[in-house]
């Protein structure tokens, strides 16, 4: 990941590779937001604007010649939009704006940032931004000796008058360990699924907690059969590398709460016997983003020291067709003697997610959370950037609000209890797929059978967590880290309560 710095260097003498700096829209046209730039500079760069075809709207990044008066190898405008009501920016404004630069960076080394920031709230979201921004995978690819760089910018600047106060330090501290947990979700989900197997997916989970404090352990076949995990393998019973369940907890002394978090971890689907189309099918890699997710979040509130005990629950198979594979009208066991007749194999996700929340309750933690790639009828719903949350009411609200405060996309979405009837099972306790129309819901319904009481959020990101798409902002093209930078507010909210 990129080094950081704060800095109260006046960005007309930064000597980096880039210098980036705002533009706003305005009832005029088009505003450059740099207040320590030359008078002259700023003046030639709006005038030169229309040409250019620079509008300063979000998401728009422009790179011209730094010119004379500046030490900058290039500058770099980055669009902010138009300023709200208060006269300031939004924190996502500038977060993705600070993204979105330091993406297209590519190749350079240094970048100083002067966008507006007038309290240390903003300094973090500039900060947070340009780190999300500074991500590349590159593990499989080979560069040849004497080509030009390609990998992320390797130091960033963030220049501001509060460079020297203790808060904005702090809150930049914080806006790394974020972006580091982002970082290595989305590793995780990029990793090719002949090398991340459940098996291997534990062993990084140990590796990743070594030095943190942070417990890890891991259930095999063996002691899943024991301890009557029936969703996980019969799901992963096809695969010849078999399931896991890791547990992960940080357990701080005194804690302020109880969270458990419950990550989905199918590290390929194939849907099974009922196996998916060709088509999209190498997508299917990212169906453990939920694990990925857990698993770094329970890490990030380790590093932050928060005062909030977090055991993260990892359900690991793969999900592959063959002669050991489930069937269709198999009849499985969860964890806990809840019956499933399995009536359609690529509804996996559901019965590891099912062992995980009972296992998880059975710790009588304040609040569960489960995170799931679970439903393609997710993306019909909302899209590829709007994520679902259903449960418990107020920890719905609970999610949006912490969702909203990260700048992520949460929508609340219902659990109509007249779509639970569609799951009605001739043989079983419940079927794992009802009503075809509603399917997210019909979806969370069905995890709502394992939870009982507890309160409970499920978080459905199937869309948002792998970006097929064009890269924007601070997502890269890929796994984008959705949902640990909520999770990760959530709990500083638990934590003062």
């Amino acid at each position: 990941m990129a080094e950081l710095t704060l800095s109260s260097k006046n960005p007309t003498g930064v000597k980096v590779d880039a210098l980036v700096v705002g533009t706003q829209t305005t009832s005029d046209g088009v505003a450059v937001v740099g207040d320590d730039l030359p008078r002259d500079v700023v003046a030639e760069l709006e005038a030169l604007a229309p040409a250019l075809g620079i509008t300063g709207a979000r998401d728009e990044v422009r790179t011209v010649p730094a010119g004379a008066h500046l030490k900058a190898g290039v500058l770099v405008l980055t669009g902010l939009g138009a300023r709200d009501a208060s006269g300031s920016f939004p924190a996502e404004t500038l977060r993705r704006a600070a993204g979105a630069a330091v993406r297209e960076l590519t190749g350079a080394s240094s970048v100083a940032v002067a966008l507006p920031a007038a309290d240390e709230a903003e300094v973090a979201a500039i900060a947070e931004g340009a780190l999300l921004g500074a991500y590349s995978f590159t593990r499989y690819r080979e560069t040849a000796a004497g080509a030009k760089a390609t990998g992320p910018v390797a130091t960033i600047e963030v220049l501001t008058s509060l460079a020297r106060g203790a808060k904005a330090k702090a809150a930049v501290e914080r806006a790394a360990t974020i972006a580091a947990a982002v970082h290595a979700t989305r590793d995780l989900v990029n990793t090719a699924p002949n090398d991340l197997f459940p098996a291997a997916f534990a062993d990084i989970a140990k590796a990743a907690a070594k030095g943190t404090g942070v417990k890890v352990t891991v259930l095999d076949e063996k002691a899943l059969a024991a301890g009557g995990y029936g969703g996980i393998l019969a799901v992963g019973q096809g695969s010849s590398r078999g399931p896991r369940l890791v547990k992960v907890s940080y357990s701080p002394s005194r804690p302020h709460a109880k969270v458990a978090l419950v990550g989905k971890g199918i590290t390929f689907d194939s849907g099974g016997i009922s196996i998916k189309p060709a088509k999209g099918m190498e997508a299917m890699k990212s169906d453990m983003a939920g694990a990925a997710a857990v698993l770094h979040t329970v890490l990030a509130a380790s590093r932050l020291g928060l005062p909030v005990a977090v055991t993260g629950w990892l359900c690991l198979a793969e999900n592959m067709p063959s002669g050991t594979a489930q069937r269709p009208s198999d009849v499985i066991t969860i964890r806990g003697g809840k019956t499933v007749e399995v009536l359609n194999t690529d509804a996996e996700g559901r019965l590891v997610m099912a062992d995980g929340l009972v296992a998880a309750i059975e710790e009588n933690p304040d609040v569960v959370l489960d995170v799931a790639t679970l439903t393609g009828a997710q993306m019909v719903a909302l899209g590829t950037r709007v994520s679902a949350v259903m449960g418990t009411e107020s920890v719905r609200s609970e999610v949006v609000t912490a969702a909203e405060a990260a700048g992520e996309q949460f929508w609340p979405m219902p659990l109509p209890e007249e779509l639970a009837a569609s799951m009605k099972s001739k043989v079983a306790d419940i079927a794992n797929i009802g009503d075809r129309f509603g399917g997210m819901l019909v979806a969370g319904l069905f995890l709502q059978e394992f939870v009982g009481s507890t309160p409970w959020a499920h978080l459905d990101i199937a869309g948002p967590s792998f970006n097929e798409g064009s890269a924007f902002g601070y997502t890269p093209v890929g796994g984008t880290g959705v949902a640990v930078r909520t999770l990760v507010e959530l709990l500083e909210a638990r934590a003062t309560k």
